[in-house]
C-alpha cells in the first residue's frame, strides 16, 4: 500500500485499459458507418469519417507493444516502428481537420475556399509525416524501447525534434477539433442523438489533449533533468484508449439511437393499431396472415393495409350525420378537436360493425372515406377507452333512440 501511495505508476497500472478494446469498439463503428460511406464515397464529410476511423483503429494496432516488437523484427531496424506509429498519429490528426473542413463547409461545397482548406490540411500534415521519417533518419537510437521511447530518447539530436513535432501536430488538431466540436454540439435545431454523439466526440478529443499534456509534460521533464516518465508510460496510454472510446462511440451514438428510436416507434405505431385491427379482424372474419421472417416495418405496412381494405367498404354503412353529433358530443364534454374527431369517427365506425345502418329506415350520408382512412391511428387509440365512447355516444343519440334504448 505504502508502494501505491509513492508511485503513481503503480497505481496506473491497476486501471490498465488494452488497447484492443478502443480497437474493437473503433472497427464496430467503422463498420456501421460503412455502408453509407461506400454509397456516398463523393461525399468529403463521410470519406473524412471513414479515414479518420480506419487510421485511429491503425494507431491502437501499431502501438500495442507487441505489434511494435514485431514491426522492430520484421525490418531488422531499432525502434522503426516509432516513426511509423507517429506517422499514423499525425495522419489522424490531419483527417480530424479534414472532417472539420468538410463540415464547416457543407457537405455539397466545392468551392476554391474549400479546396484550398483541403489541399493546406493535406500538405502541412503529410509535411510532417514526411519530416518525422526523415529526422528518424538522421537520429541515433540503437537501444529498442518500447513503451518509453518518448521520454528515453527525449534528450537525443533529432529523435528529440520528432518527439516534438508530432505531439504539436496531434495537440493542435485536437485543440481545434475540440473546439469546433464544442460550437457544433450548442447549435439550435440539431437532432437530440446527434447533440450527443457530439458530445461524447467532445468529451474524446479533449482526452486526447490531456494524453497529449501528459507526453508533453513528461518530455519537458526529462529536458529540465526530471523523471516524470509514468506521465508517458503509465497515463497517456489509458487516456489514448479513453478518447478512442468515446470518439468511436460519439460516432456509433447517433446512428444507434435513431435505429432503436425507429424501432420502438414502428412497434409502438403497430400495438396502437391492435384495437382497430381486431375490430376489422371481427368484420373481414380473418386477419393478416403471421410471417416469422417479416421485418417489422413490413408488419406494420401490412396491419394499416388490412385495416384500410376492410374499412373502405364499411365507410358506406357510416352514417356522417351521427359523426357530427358524436363530435359537437365530444367537444361538450371538454376532448380537444383532434380527440373529438377521432372519438366521433369511433362511435360511427361501431355503429357500422354493429348494425346500425341496417336500424334505419333511410340510407346514410358516409363520411369522407380519405380522411377516415387517414386517421385509423388516432381512431385506434380511441377504441382503447370503451366508457369515453359509451359517454360520446350516449350524448350524440337522438331523442328517439335514447327512448328505444338502442345500442
Amino acid at each position: 500500500m505504502t508502494r501505491l501511495a509513492l508511485d503513481p505508476s503503480a497505481v496506473l497500472d491497476e486501471f490498465y485499459i488494452s488497447f484492443w478494446i478502443p480497437t474493437a469498439v473503433l472497427a464496430a463503428a467503422l463498420v456501421i458507418k460503412l455502408p453509407s460511406i461506400i454509397r456516398l464515397w463523393r461525399d468529403p464529410l463521410l470519406r473524412a469519417v471513414g479515414g479518420l476511423l480506419l487510421l485511429a483503429g491503425a494507431v491502437f494496432v501499431f502501438c500495442t507493444p507487441s505489434t511494435i516488437v514485431r514491426v522492430n523484427r520484421l525490418t531488422g531496424v531499432p525502434n522503426i516502428a516509432a516513426p511509423w506509429c507517429y506517422s499514423l498519429i499525425t495522419a489522424m490528426s490531419g483527417f480530424c481537420l479534414l472532417l472539420l473542413v468538410a463540415w464547416r463547409n457543407g457537405r455539397y461545397d466545392r468551392s476554391a475556399a474549400t479546396r484550398r482548406a483541403l489541399r493546406r490540411v493535406v500538405s502541412v500534415y503529410g509535411g510532417v509525416i514526411v519530416a518525422l521519417w526523415v529526422l528518424f533518419l538522421l537520429a541515433d537510437t540503437p537501444e529498442e524501447r518500447v513503451r518509453d521511447l518518448d521520454t528515453f530518447y527525449a534528450g537525443t539530436p533529432f529523435m528529440r525534434e520528432e518527439i516534438l513535432l508530432y505531439l504539436v501536430a496531434h495537440g493542435v488538431a485536437c485543440l481545434i477539433t475540440s473546439r469546433l466540436i464544442w460550437d457544433w454540439a450548442h447549435t439550435e435545431g440539431l437532432d437530440a442523438w446527434l447533440r450527443r454523439g457530439l458530445k461524447l466526440l467532445g468529451a474524446g478529443y479533449a482526452l486526447n489533449l490531456l494524453f497529449n499534456g501528459a507526453k508533453l509534460t513528461a518530455v519537458f521533464a526529462r529536458w529540465c533533468g526530471r523523471d516524470l516518465d509514468w506521465l508517458s508510460t503509465n497515463l497517456a496510454p489509458p487516456l489514448a484508449a479513453l478518447s478512442a472510446i468515446l470518439v468511436a462511440a460519439g460516432f456509433i451514438l447517433p446512428h444507434a439511437g435513431q435505429y432503436l428510436q425507429d424501432r420502438r416507434r414502428i412497434r409502438l405505431a403497430h400495438r396502437e393499431l391492435r384495437p382497430l385491427y381486431r375490430l376489422m379482424r371481427g368484420v373481414s372474419g380473418e386477419g393478416v396472415p403471421f410471417t416469422l421472417r417479416g421485418t417489422p416495418e413490413l408488419r406494420l405496412t401490412r396491419r394499416e393495409t388490412f385495416i384500410r381494405d376492410v374499412l373502405l367498404p364499411l365507410t358506406r354503412h357510416i352514417d356522417a350525420d351521427l359523426g357530427t353529433r358524436a363530435y359537437d358530443a365530444a367537444l361538450a364534454l371538454g376532448h380537444p378537436p383532434e380527440r373529438a374527431r377521432a372519438l366521433a369517427a369511433a362511435v360511427g365506425i361501431l355503429d357500422a360493425v354493429g348494425g346500425g345502418a341496417g336500424r334505419r329506415s333511410e340510407p346514410v350520408t358516409g363520411p369522407d372515406p380519405s380522411s377516415l382512412l387517414r386517421e385509423i391511428a388516432a381512431i385506434s387509440r380511441a377504441l382503447r377507452h370503451p366508457a369515453t365512447l359509451e359517454a360520446v355516444r350516449s350524448s350524440a343519440a337522438v331523442p328517439e333512440d335514447r327512448a328505444a334504448g338502442v345500442v
